[in-house]
């Protein structure tokens, strides 16, 4: 049995007073034999960590502990914090627009990884055959195969995010085209300079404007970086979790309008 198909404690931060390592909302899982997430590391972490295999192997399903962060703890964070421990609570409210990334290769997978834990958002993650897929994917991460990805984009909520990273120049076109007349928050499409410059005055043609073709980010990420998926997921994550809500351009990734 793999580890996302056994019993396990959701802990999170239900609430904070005082000095603390991780804010309300912060959320780890936790299994017999391992955990994903944080809610903050060190002592507490450990001690959490514990409460919640102690209830596994007791069959408890729901707790509450408030937890100074002083000396009993060896921490000197000086504050309180309330942790809920839940059995096999899988669904969080999502706080952020949906996330679409166009293509499973290495930096669509990579994307996905890095964004994943944050867990404040819906991911996609599609390409044209089972075969491109990864074999375990974050619990909120779902797959999509279409092997027409075109014909995928009337589904994609209008609020939501798009990364464009195929493995073809055909497809990558035509989904710029495809969500410019179906509407999105952002976009992001994975390129050089010149095949951007290719792209924009192909896009021209298809009767889109320089507005609205400026709405498409390329490139994505951040180019100091360097060019190895996860650098170029690094970059695209920072990206979003730093894009304010109310409309601001995203550097790296697009404009969110509305």
């Amino acid at each position: 049995m793999s580890q996302n198909e056994q019993p396990f404690i959701a802990v999170s931060v239900a609430g904070v007073k005082g000095s603390a390592p991780r804010e309300a909302g912060a959320r780890m899982r936790v299994w017999a034999d391992g955990q994903d997430g944080s809610i903050g590391g060190g002592a507490l972490e450990f001690e959490a960590a514990k409460i919640a295999r102690q209830m596994l192997d007791d069959g408890t399903v729901q707790a509450r502990r408030t937890m100074p962060l002083g000396p009993d703890l060896g921490q000197c964070c000086g504050g309180v914090v309330t942790l809920d421990f839940v059995r096999d609570a899988l669904s969080v409210e999502p706080t952020q627009a949906p996330l679409w990334i166009w293509g499973a290769g290495h930096v669509g997978r990579a994307i996905a990884d890095v964004m994943a834990p944050f867990e404040d958002r819906p991911i996609t993650l599609i390409d044209t055959t089972v075969e491109r897929m990864p074999d375990v994917l974050p619990n909120n991460v779902a797959p999509l195969v279409a092997a027409d990805p075109i014909l995928a984009v009337r589904h994609a909520p209008s609020d939501a995010d798009h990364l464009i990273l195929t493995y073809s120049h055909t497809i990558d076109l035509a989904l710029c085209d495809a969500l410019l007349r179906h509407g999105f928050a952002s976009a992001g499409l994975i390129g050089s300079a010149t095949k951007w410059a290719r792209f924009r005055s192909k896009l021209a043609s298809m009767g889109h404007t320089s507005a609205q073709i400026s709405r498409i980010a390329c490139p994505i990420g951040d180019p100091s970086l360097g060019k190895h998926p996860q650098a170029i997921a690094v970059g695209v994550v920072a990206a979003l979790v730093s894009a304010t809500a109310d409309g601001e351009i995203r550097q790296g990734i697009g404009e969110r309008t509305g």
